[in-house]
């Protein structure tokens, strides 16, 4: 089945079977490119500010000029940088990978005990964090040693007097930024310019060199970084590129950005992709804030949009999006979590345009299936495999299955990542000695080759697009000494697509479900929090004493 390739038939017209993988050698070269092509066009927007390409590239030339010249980094040092979308995010991560380092993206809602395991794993030697978050930072960098502190306040790169005005809002007016004191840390601006003083060497990432290292929960429920190589991102960025580029205006697209840069769907579909057509990125901030963004997108006629269906739906209950300019809007891509058919609907009777599914993994750079973009409706299906990506589904024994039967989904494809780093079990778990990856995903393919996700093998929990792993968040709950055991299982909510539950079986009878929620705030980020607390006598367990969650799960769904 892998070598037939039904789904080729189906490709949208332009679409090319292969993709060219030798164009580029590296991110480095694509941005050069578009550096030459698009200089003076705008590169990215934030909070009514915008730098062009031209702009970008100086940016980032001097903080790779910084890293290398001021903090002596050498080629394959990892950076972790802990910020929510803002100028001063494509810039750092431009420059780390300018400098032939590798970026370990870090998500800002981290607790402390989750962002110390990064860095500690990853052996960063740098943190670029928002001042939001210094706190957090202050408390681990002072447990781990060695790992230099680069901060940035959210209005640094607004210019004057805004930047000062935004600073001083939210730190005194809105108290979004605790005191904290991380000592040696340099603020982003200055390491600007100091790395001006530098001059950059020449650098020649290879395909093979580590890009980033992106942390995603694993089974396991240990976090583990997924090794995406230049080869891996490029490779995507040109699959994703000949899927969307069919009518994209090149140097005339505006991409809106509200997933954050630092998940991987977010990262190549709107920066690496749209980097590629000269497009404009404007970065939404706090998207959570569904009044704020929907003014800041009335205030432009922007022609795409990625997001995820919890996204989507809280834009269509927003009061004033039905009045949005949508004239030049022609791309909308859901990903990250199954997009809703009521969602599809309502987004397209209100924009006018399909909403297309996609789907991906961090271990995959993210895409593996898109749908074409000339779909008629929504159609439940994940789409086509994208070119030079072979998909199969296959038995617990590893055996190709017939279409229509269903499977586990397994991909094969420059995208797919190196492995995860220094965990060669984990790797060998999910990858096989022909490159085939295990996604651990349920699926089926149709006649024409499009695929269709079933179930999910594991019992991974899906809350708004970001994986959450039981495992993770029943370690946490049975650290607390008045748990005996405790089992998460994940049940359908309608804003999140899933939500949290545990049971818990007490040591100490006084232990309450509010006190269980605010031992998790204390140690999970948000989204991995349980909405629900059960108190039961006994788990149900297997003969060798393994708790089983879906006993506990078929009920909860019911």
């Amino acid at each position: 089945m892998s070598s037939e390739r039904p789904w080729l038939a189906h490709y949208p017209a332009g679409v090319p079977a292969e993709i060219d993988l030798d164009e580029f050698a590296s991110i480095n070269d694509i941005f050069d490119s578009a550096v030459q092509k698009y200089r003076d066009k705008t590169a990215f927007i934030s909070m009514g500010k915008s730098i062009t390409y031209g702009e970008l590239e100086r940016l980032s030339r001097d903080f790779a000029g910084y890293l290398l010249g001021e903090l002596k980094l050498k080629k394959g040092d990892r950076v972790a940088i802990m910020m929510p979308n803002c100028l001063q995010y494509p810039i750092a991560i431009l420059g780390v990978l300018r400098a032939g380092l590798t970026v370990v993206n870090t998500n800002p809602m981290y607790t402390a005990r989750e962002l110390k395991h990064q860095l500690v794993d990853s052996g960063a030697s740098v943190l670029v964090v928002l001042d939001n978050f210094g706190n957090v930072a202050q408390e681990v960098l002072s447990q781990v040693p060695g790992v230099r502190a680069v901060t940035t306040g959210l209005g640094d790169m607004l210019g004057f007097p805004k930047g000062l005005i935004v600073n001083f809002v939210l730190k005194h007016v809105k108290k979004m930024v605790p005191d904290f004191d991380i000592p040696g840390a340099v603020r982003f601006r200055d390491t600007l310019t100091l790395g001006r003083m530098h001059q950059l060497p020449e650098i020649r990432n290879t395909p093979e060199d580590l890009a980033f290292l992106q942390y995603t929960g694993g089974t396991t429920g240990v976090s583990k970084g997924a090794m995406l190589t230049h080869r891996n991102l490029v490779a995507n960025m040109q699959q994703a590129a000949s899927w969307v580029g069919t009518n994209v205006k090149l140097g005339e697209e505006l991409i809106v950005t509200a997933l954050p840069l630092y998940h991987i769907f977010a990262l190549t579909s709107n920066c690496l992709v749209f980097m590629k057509f000269g497009a404009a990125n404007l970065l939404i901030t706090n998207p959570r804030d569904m009044p704020g963004f929907v003014k800041e997108i009335k205030s432009v006629r922007f022609t795409a949009i990625t997001g995820v269906n919890t996204l989507f739906n809280g834009l269509l209950n927003t009061p004033g999006f039905d009045q949005v300019d949508f004239s030049r809007l022609h791309l909308t891509l859901g990903g990250g979590m199954a997009v809703q058919r009521a969602v599809a609907d309502k987004w397209k009777q209100v924009t006018g345009v399909t909403l297309a599914e996609a789907y991906g993994l961090t271990e995959t750079s993210p895409a593996v299936c898109i749908n074409p973009l000339d779909l008629r409706a929504y159609n439940g299906s994940i789409g086509l495999p994208v070119p030079s990506t072979q998909v199969c589904i296959k038995d617990d024994d590893g055996n190709l299955l017939p279409m229509g039967e269903v499977g586990e989904l397994c991909v094969k494809g420059p995208q797919v990542m190196k492995g995860y780093w220094q965990r060669p079990e984990e790797t060998d778990k999910v990858m096989d000695a022909e490159g085939w990856l295990k996604t651990g995903d349920m699926a089926r393919m149709d006649e024409q080759g499009y695929f269709y996700i079933v179930d999910r093998k594991k019992d991974m929990i899906l809350v708004s697009g970001f994986n959450v792993y039981p495992n993770e968040v029943e370690d946490v709950i049975a650290m607390m000494p008045a748990v005996l055991e405790v089992a998460a299982i994940g049940v359908p909510d309608d804003k999140s697509g899933e939500a949290v539950k545990v049971f818990v079986v007490k040591k100490d009878p006084a232990l309450t479900a509010d006190a269980v929620k605010a031992f998790c705030r204390e140690n999970l980020t948000g989204y991995k929090q349980p909405r629900f607390v059960e108190f039961r006598d006994e788990l149900p367990k297997s003969n060798v004493g393994k708790i089983l969650r879906k006993e506990l799960r078929s009920p909860a769904q019911a």
